[in-house]
């Protein structure tokens, strides 16, 4: 069923949640599990799921995603009809770059106004998770819905903004909250940004949308439309990753140290990304790993433990790297120690250097920084 969709993912909404991440990049392209980037998961959702067309909205920092995606081959995406396609950020009519999902949605019109499929998947990169889009979409036409939202029930983390879904027994969402302040560690449905519409149903309401002036998506089309449209919350119950802050960007790279929660993730259908040829990791006589990611490309003489090591990293003897996530090509010296470190790619940490963070607010080094 879900061959009869075409999606829509955008790269640069909730770029403020992580600030640090996106200077010199997209949402869409921070890395993510020791090979991965975060648009390869909402990519591979639907191309698992038979979606052979996918535009990709982007406004700034796009460099690293356009060389991460390539032609789509890596995806099964280089196609002479579909495939992936770059959208520009703005709409035929204006040449002012989107700051909304609205006017974002504005500028896609054109493009799936020129399609044939039947439903559109939008998605944000900000969530990792394996979605079923088929399902997603079956739920939507045997409810006969106009908009079908996706949540999860989880515990909500204060980010600068939020949703809440309330449905009824059939699943009829007839509640919506937009960042409500909540008692610590509360638990709720969450959108967690991946949304189905009839294409011909989205055009017509991004028009009149745009004919009564709104500018909010969320408070402008889907709270104050909740009785005149038929609005179906999705509940997914797997494993769901949201990167809204650095905290939890940590905490869920953290969390595919559990085998469970690799096996969740990655156990069932493929999350692809794109291919090196590199040389297998390499690991010293005196190395030590200890429960830890480690990707091909690596130099280990030191000691790793509660890690995630991506492509080409080197750690010189007598290093001691714990609970920390070390980006790509990035040089740790000897007697170095870190604990709790986030490093960009391309860091180089000189010798006898002694860093650490924790868990709720990791040491982050930027991109390229010599120490």
């Amino acid at each position: 069923m879900a061959a009869s969709a075409v999606g829509v993912i955008f790269s640069n909404l909730h770029e403020e949640n992580v600030p640090e991440l996106v200077r010199r990049r997209t949402m869409g392209s921070i890395p993510f599990g020791g090979r991965y980037r975060l648009i390869d998961f909402p990519l591979s959702n639907m191309v698992n799921s038979g979606i052979t067309t996918v535009g990709l909205m982007t406004n700034n920092n796009y460099r690293s995603l356009i060389d991460h995606l390539g032609s789509g081959k890596d995806w099964d995406l280089a196609r002479k009809d579909g495939g992936i396609i770059l959208l520009p950020p703005f709409s035929d009519e204006s040449e002012q770059i989107y700051t909304t999902r609205l006017e974002a949605l504005k500028g896609v019109t054109s493009f799936l106004a020129r399609r044939q499929e039947k439903y559109v998947v939008l998605s944000d990169c900000d969530g990792v998770a394996r979605l079923d889009i088929s399902d997603i979409i079956a739920f939507h036409e045997n409810k006969n819905a106009d908009i079908t939202m996706v949540t999860h029930f989880e515990e909500v983390e204060k980010t600068e903004h939020y949703m809440i879904i309330g449905a009824d027994k059939d699943g009829r969402v007839n509640e919506v909250k937009i960042t409500p302040k909540l008692r610590n560690k509360a638990k709720a449905d969450v959108y967690i940004n991946v949304m189905v519409f009839n294409r011909q149903f989205l055009l017509n309401m991004v028009e009149d949308a745009l004919t009564h002036g709104y500018s909010c998506f969320e408070s402008d089309i889907i709270a104050k439309q909740l009785d005149s449209l038929k609005i179906y919350r999705y509940d997914f119950r797997g494993y769901y990753a949201g990167i809204n802050s650095m905290a939890s960007y940590y905490k869920h790279n953290m969390e595919l140290l559990n085998r469970e929660v690799r096996d969740e993730l990655f156990g069932a259908r493929d999350i692809y990304t794109k291919v090196r040829d590199s040389a297998p990791s390499k690991y010293g006589d005196d190395a030590i790993v200890r429960n830890s990611l480690i990707s091909d490309g690596c130099e280990i003489e030191g000691t790793v433990e509660n890690s995630i090591l991506f492509r080409g990293v080197t750690v010189a003897k007598g290093a001691i790297v714990r609970n920390s996530i070390i980006m790509q090509d990035t040089i740790i010296g000897p007697n170095v120690s870190l604990d709790c470190v986030i490093t960009d790619k391309n860091v180089v940490i000189g010798d006898r250097r002694h860093l650490s963070g924790c868990e709720i607010l990791p040491y982050f080094i930027q991109k390229g920084t010599m120490l």
